[in-house]
């Protein structure tokens, strides 16, 4: 059964000295990116708990940081210690689907954890679904400690802001953006990565995109696979309801005006406000994007507007 959003609860910005813990619940984080993520996060005064899964070993799948059940129990303490106030999912790659098996959601609702940060993209979209749906959080569509955004100026600047100073990022601008259908549209965000929405239906974490502002991007997809995962969305009644549409990257995707050509084909016939082309998303300095928030979208000023 499909859930529409409603507006998650934003956590209180981080200060110098905020506790804040590290997990990894898909893949195995590379030791010295961990390291050097670390270090930039201590930089900004954040005292930070590395959870065993950042170093567990990768077996029996070396795609995998450790076991399922060991990564569920740290994503259980990461979102349910009080002292925490906000979570860095180390790295994507694969793994948050199995972990959520592991994860009980009433018992993690039952424990009425104070909103935290909750901050990643690529295939934690499937945890942050989850936060917004069983826990009611707002979280953060950002670079991730462990993975090569984090050396980025711009995509660590644009996550310090969202963090520590949040009313000075009220408005994103997407200079470069193209509009496919004009227009304004208010909703409550969701999205993340295109296959983990699409692999997240019919779960207990999965939300429909019934009065949003539907943001998708992804990666390493071919052509016919992003066709086959939009066309998905369209017929599983994913988009009914849906206010607007913004689109990010698409990284390793095939020819742009390609992939151009198919979010027209797919979403410009839907009758809501469609632009493409922000600097959200894989292979881009991406700009940190809050999930789960109440924001206008308006296509001919390029921009996204929280409200």
């Amino acid at each position: 059964m499909f859930v529409a959003p409603a507006a998650g609860l934003k956590p209180a910005p981080l200060r110098a000295g905020s506790r804040v813990a590290m997990v990894a619940a898909s893949g195995p984080p590379l030791a010295e990116r961990l390291a050097y993520g670390l270090e930039v996060l201590q930089d900004w005064g954040l005292e930070v708990d590395v959870l065993s899964s950042c170093s567990a070993p990768a077996e029996p799948f070396e795609y995998l940081a450790g076991t399922d059940a060991a990564r569920a129990e740290d994503l259980t303490t990461a979102l349910t210690d009080p002292s925490y106030e906000a979570v860095f999912l180390a790295k994507g790659g694969y793994g948050a689907q199995r972990t959520l098996e592991h994860l009980d959601w009433a018992d993690l609702a039952a424990r009425q954890p104070t909103p935290r940060h909750v901050v990643g993209f690529s295939d934690v979209t499937a945890i942050q679904e989850g936060a917004l749906r069983h826990l009611g959080w707002a979280s953060l569509h950002a670079a991730m400690p462990a993975t090569t955004y984090f050396s980025m100026p711009r995509a660590v600047g644009s996550l310090w802001a969202q963090l520590f100073k949040p009313e000075s990022v009220g408005v994103l601008h997407f200079a470069d953006a193209v509009p496919v259908v004009d227009g304004v549209a208010e909703g409550v965000v969701v999205g993340g990565c295109a296959t983990l929405i699409a692999s997240s239906l019919a779960t207990d974490t999965g939300l429909s995109a019934r009065g949003a502002i539907l943001f998708l991007e992804d990666v390493d997809e071919e052509l016919f696979r992003l066709d086959r995962v939009f066309t998905h969305l369209r017929r599983s009644g994913y988009l009914d309801g849906v206010r607007g549409i913004l689109t990010g990257s698409f990284e390793e995707c095939g020819d742009p005006a390609l992939v151009q050509k198919l979010l027209v084909d797919r979403f410009g016939d839907l009758g809501v406000p469609v632009l493409t082309g922000a600097d959200i998303g894989h292979g881009v300095a991406l700009q940190a994007l809050p999930i789960g928030l109440t924001a206008r979208l308006d296509t001919s000023q390029r921009e996204l507007a929280f409200v």
